[in-house]
């Protein structure tokens, strides 16, 4: 049993990207295939799919990376930690690279890239950010 399954759904994709694979599998749950529609969404991955099986399931990324095999995503990092989570408001929620990173965060209306919780004006647990 894992103390925090998204930082570690995150440790799994930054080592996977870190010796080129192109894909990653990870124990699926709905906040993991949340976080990981944000970042097909933004473009940092190609796609994503859940594969069944007779327990909880697997989510498989796949991973993305440049013409010339540079990487997509330089830096993913956990925001908010089970000891010390991180709320923020709509207008509080951070500029990454002043625009051309992507924070993720949990909102009641599901999980949401910064860009679309300013356009739906929302805020809420501020999971990840990602450069």
């Amino acid at each position: 049993m894992w103390s925090d399954p998204i930082a570690d759904m995150l440790t799994r994709i930054r080592n996977a990207a870190r010796v080129r694979r192109k894909e990653v599998k990870i124990p699926s749950s709905k906040l993991k295939v949340g976080i990981a529609r944000v970042l097909r969404d933004e473009g940092y991955i190609h796609g994503y799919d859940v594969i069944e099986d007779n327990k909880q399931g697997i989510l498989r990324i796949d991973l993305k990376y440049g013409p010339r095999g540079e990487d997509v995503m330089h830096r993913i990092d956990r925001s908010s930690r089970p000891g010390r989570r991180l709320y923020r408001k709509v207008d509080d929620l951070p500029h990454v690279l002043d625009g051309l990173g992507v924070a993720i965060v949990s909102t009641s209306r599901g999980i949401l890239s910064d860009r679309e919780c300013r356009e739906q004006h929302v805020g809420g647990e501020l999971l990840c950010t990602v450069h």
